[in-house]
């Protein structure tokens, strides 16, 4: 439609604002089918742009003020340089040379009454020259937003004063535009975790995002002035690749963002669960293999902010030297033949370095690593670094300078995952180790993996130095110790960086990492023994953390068999070294006082088993005896008689002293014994002590048994916002049953940090449970909005514990409110008896076991009955909303 058409329609029609939506909407409707069908983003979003600016002219051209010489409609921002995404905010200067005039009070407020009735997203503002001077040199966001302006309608002599106005030193000089915009910038990022790894990100605000290719055309802009604003369509302090990198980031971005809005129907610019899968089908992503679609157009994503990051860091650096430098002159220290520090920035003594001398790429972050004062590198070296990066080959990684250098940097004493990121960051490290660069921006499409898969191990590697640290000891207390006794640290780095590098590949991840760690060691020169070691963690370094979530550690054969899996106390203490850090860096809220101290648990009994030798397991029954004679021996230091004693304990089975510290039963039963005959239940909370590790809180529930009790517990305690994180519940011969619960609050600290709560939690517990017909319904809250996204059919699986004549039920499905009361009610639907349970939550997946038994106390033999309980546990759980 040519633009007398577009005239035609508008000034001709009854109502110009119902012609103009039309208008607008078939040119929307028209946008959106071309983008789905792959049309050029960057024609689409200028189109939009000028679609608005004729729709706009012409009503404002309406108007009897349009013809005055005093009185423009000028564009700003991002609709000032002739952008618009299918939602964005157009941003509207109504100028003036000296001020509204009387006469065009009521026509400028009709006129703005009806962009209001367009429906579009219209900020405005109504200015003279003068005032919109003050504005700018007062709030550098309207600065900003009057360095990119168009005249839409009246006369461009305004705005072009105005921009002369702007752009002089008056308003802002080029120094403190420049500073206020870096500090403006660091803000942004610390706001989004100073990462470019979010899973949810915002493609506009996120590190490497859009905002950091405006903000660096802000600064040109200003840096070079109005006279030389022509020239600067393509950025003219870039190289022509670097103009590349910039260009097609920015349109990979603009992609998304067009994508993004297009789905959610509104100005929207994060990357949420609700619109990823979409997305990614809209823009032809197909899954791969193992690989979603949706995880292939995130890795996109995150590689491109990458690389975006490293190109803001070059100009930024450049524009640090240009404007702040030089005023002030060059502080130059050598440190070989090769590099030199200027200002505190590392580069190399001229621009060939690289080239004659390939191992100076490693070269470079060994001295980083050597020099704590040095902030970063040079932009001319990083670009000289950048123009040199396909000298990395298997020539290069195989070469013994090189190799040794690496070697050096892992043994040297500094923050090892700052040198590995920056050398991530320029793409160096990704080429040295072919295997790394393929995990880079690989994400998981699950809650519980909440970083890439190279962020998640730049993170362990961070958790590892931290560990030598003072400020440690405190949240790792254990690890802390163990750190300072492995005899090399480098064999624990190269485990961290290895662990996980094979994820993505098909297959087993940790076999297959095993096999590249192990290659690695022989290129490295690595000892036998080291190799062996290294290669022993990566292929076991989930062994620890599946032992200790997923299996009854209380029970000596199960220590015994993790024990036997171990060859030393040397392997046991990098494991867990190993298995803090990387449970630390997948999930903030993943590491809590439970986990620490069912590790820490798993560690000693293991260290015990390892110095007893894994050929003479502890005997069962012998185990038995000696807590119940520990356990006897406080008692009677109580005044308690073994009568006492014993008519508690005749009810219970023996798995009952396994499972327990005897300090734990010597409390629980004297508090039996003064309970008495009381028909109330008995409910004891308390902390446990010794240490932060240690924190949580333990709910003793002592009563006559119920057949819904387990039920109507965990729904008590899920309406009172507590995590259930362990449960046991001891088998009993008698008409009372002992019930376990380990919880957190909802912050992951123990109840004693809240006593009131705590005795809350008590009162209602004794109240709920002390009448079955009180019993109280599972809770109904509403799912998450991010669960939501997450649906997959539940998993049910059976195996038989011949040892502890016991049935292993593992349930895994949705995290969803009330899943715990719901898999008591199928149990006691099927007569099923509940004697333990280990309770995983993985993000918004739950991985729980449970150890049963039929109504007999024996493990359930009959395939029928398993099947028609997996049947009904499938359905009832995929059934919650």
């Amino acid at each position: 439609m040519d633009q007398s058409e577009l005239e035609s329609r508008i000034s001709n029609a009854p109502s110009p604002v119902k012609a103009a939506r039309e208008l607008l909407e078939g040119r929307y409707n028209a946008d959106a089918e071309a983008f789905r069908q792959g049309a050029d983003v960057r024609a689409l979003v200028h189109s939009r742009a000028d679609t608005v600016d004729t729709v706009l002219r012409l009503i404002w051209n309406r108007y009897p003020f349009s013809g005055s010489p005093d009185i423009a409609l000028v564009a700003v921002g991002g609709y000032g340089r002739g952008e618009l995404h299918p939602h964005s905010d157009i941003d509207l200067l109504i100028l003036t040379r000296n001020g509204i005039e009387d006469s065009w009070h009521d026509d400028l407020g009709a006129f703005v009454t009806l962009l209001w009735d367009l429906r579009l997203d219209i900020g405005h503002s109504v200015r003279s020259i003068e005032e919109s001077k003050t504005a700018a040199r007062e709030d550098i966001t309207i600065l900003t937003n009057l360095l990119e302006t168009r005249t839409i309608a009246g006369p461009d002599e305004l705005r072009s004063d105005l921009s002369e106005q702007v752009y002089s030193d008056d308003v802002s000089t080029d120094r403190n535009y420049f500073i206020a915009k870096r500090e403006e910038q660091q803000q942004r990022h610390q706001k989004y975790g100073d990462t470019e790894y979010n899973l949810e990100p915002n493609v506009k605000g996120s590190p490497g995002a859009l905002r950091d290719i405006q903000t660096i055309g802000w600064i040109t802009k200003r840096h070079f002035g109005l006279q030389n604003i022509a020239d600067l369509t393509r950025f003219s302090i870039l190289t022509e690749e670097e103009h590349q990198i910039l260009f097609q980031g920015e349109t990979f971005l603009w992609q998304l963002r067009y994508g993004l809005q297009l789905l959610a129907d509104r100005n929207e610019n994060r990357l949420l669960f609700d619109h990823q899968r979409a997305l990614a089908q809209m823009l032809g992503y197909k899954d791969e293999g193992k690989r979603l679609g949706v995880e292939l157009m995130m890795q996109s994503y995150y590689r491109t902010v990458l690389a975006l990051a490293e190109l803001t860091d070059v100009i930024l650096q450049y524009y640090d030297e240009a404007i702040l430098g030089s005023a002030s002159e060059d502080a130059i220290r050598p440190i070989n033949k090769r590099f030199q520090i200027r200002n505190y920035y590392i580069e190399a003594v001229n621009n060939q370095v690289f080239a004659y001398a390939p191992y100076a790429i490693m070269e470079i972050f060994v001295l980083m690593a050597q020099h704590p004062e040095i902030k970063g590198i040079r932009a001319t070296t990083i670009r000289s670094l950048r123009a040199h990066r396909h000298l990395i080959d298997d020539a290069f990684r195989s070469d013994l300078a090189v190799t040794t250098l690496f070697m050096e940097l892992l043994r040297t004493p500094h923050a090892l995952d700052q040198t590995l990121s920056a050398m991530k960051k320029y793409n160096v490290l990704g080429r040295y180790l072919p295997e790394f660069g393929q995990i880079i921006g690989q994400m998981q499409h699950d809650l519980f993996h909440i970083y890439t898969v190279d962020a998640h191990t730049m993170r362990v590697i961070r958790n590892m130095v931290r560990l030598s640290g003072t400020e440690a000891r405190d949240e790792y207390p254990l690890a802390s110790r163990l750190i300072h006794r492995l005899p090399k640290l480098e064999t624990l780095y190269i485990a961290g960086i290895y662990h996980d590098v094979a994820k993505g590949r098909g297959g087993d991840h940790s076999e297959l990492g095993a096999m590249d760690a192990e290659a690695f060691c022989h290129r490295h020169h690595l000892s036998e023994r080291d190799t062996q070691l290294i290669s022993w963690l990566v292929e076991n370094h989930l062994l620890m953390s599946m032992t200790a979530q997923r299996k009854d550690i209380s029970d000596p054969d199960i220590i015994h068999a993790f024990a036997r899996a171990v060859p030393s106390q040397a392997h046991l203490d990098y494991l867990y070294v190993l298995t803090v850090c990387d449970i630390s860096a997948t999930n903030p809220k993943l590491w809590n006082t439970w986990r620490a101290s069912l590790l820490r648990q798993l560690y000693i009994e293991a260290k015990r088993a390892l110095r007893r030798g894994t050929e003479n397991p502890i005997d069962r029954q012998e185990w038995v005896r000696a807590t119940q004679s520990e356990a006897r021996e406080i008692l009677h230091a109580q005044n308690m008689t073994d009568e006492q004693i014993d008519v508690i304990w005749d009810t219970v089975d023996e798995d009952y002293f396994l499972q327990d510290s005897t300090v734990d039963i010597a409390w629980q039963t004297a508090a039996i014994v003064r309970h008495g005959n009381n028909p109330d239940p008995l409910v004891l909370i308390r902390d446990t002590r010794g240490g932060p590790t240690d924190g949580y809180s333990q709910i003793i529930i002592y009563m006559k048994d119920r057949v819904a009790l387990f039920a109507a517990t965990t729904a008590v305690l899920e309406q009172l916002n507590l995590n259930i994180v362990d449960a046991r519940i001891s088998s009993s011969e008698g008409p009372y049953s002992i019930s376990s619960y380990v919880v957190l609050d909802e912050k992951g600290q123990p109840l004693g940090i809240d006593p009131a709560r705590k005795e809350r939690v008590r009162l209602r517990l004794i109240e709920e449970l002390d009448d079955p017909e009180d019993y109280p319904d599972i809770i109904h809250r509403r799912t998450p909005r991010q669960l939501k996204h997450f649906a997959f059919p539940t998993e049910v699986t059976f195996s038989n514990d011949t040892i502890n004549q016991r049935t292993v039920m593992e349930v895994i499905t949705p995290d969803r409110p009330g899943l715990l009361a719901r898999v008591g009610q199928v149990l006691l639907e099927h007569r099923v008896r509940l004697t333990n349970a280990k309770i995983a939550t993985l993000g918004e997946r739950v991985e729980d076991v449970f150890f049963v038994t039929d109504e007999h106390g024996e493990p359930i033999r009959d395939p029928a009955v398993c099947q028609a309980l997996q049947q009904d546990l499938c359905k009832m759980l995929d059934d919650i909303q």
